[in-house]
């Protein structure tokens, strides 16, 4: 860099003084820090700018080694699958093959009816499971047939020695 002290500064004031005047010397200052503050301000921009450019180009080089992992990850895990299925796919055969044919219940499709009852009990299952009434007391009375008023339930279980008396006054 340049390397300017405080008697050069003073000699360029001096000669500036003398080259300029006195009465443009003010004009010509300000018009010179407007100049330099301009010229630092486009500096620090540019400084910006390849800075951001630098960082971008670091980003962009993560990016492709994460890509390049990840494919990397997806290739292998493929890899393990299609070993794996192909593992399953001949142990699954020798089964069938042995003559059993239970042994691949994927293969059978059900019937019709089959897929009715199995309908049926799965919503039997969920009632059960989502019902009000606990199960204790299904099990120990079977299912309410339907529900009565607190009035007419005590009607109902009031004990047979209670009997209704008529208070008349004579």
């Amino acid at each position: 860099m340049i390397d300017i002290g405080l008697t050069k500064i003073a000699l360029i004031g001096v000669v500036a003084l003398v080259v300029i005047g006195p009465e443009k010397l003010p004009k010509v200052a300000r018009m010179a820090g407007s100049l330099f503050g301009r010229a630092q301000r486009y500096i620090n921009e540019v400084k910006s700018e390849v800075s951001r450019e630098i960082e971008l180009d670091e980003l962009r080089k993560m990016q492709k080694d994460v890509q390049d992992a990840a494919s990397h990850v997806e290739q292998t895990f493929a890899q393990h699958v299609s070993q794996t299925e192909s593992t399953l796919n001949s142990a699954w055969g020798d089964a069938t093959d042995n003559g059993d044919p239970l042994a691949n219940p994927l293969l059978e499709t059900p019937t019709p009816d089959q897929i009715a009852v199995k309908a049926k009990n799965f919503r039997k299952k969920k009632l059960a499971r989502s019902s009000a009434i606990p199960s204790w007391y299904k099990r120990q009375n079977g299912h309410k047939s339907r529900v009565i008023s607190g009035a007419a339930r005590v009607t109902k279980y009031r004990p047979a020695n209670r009997l209704k008396s008529s208070h008349s006054f004579h």
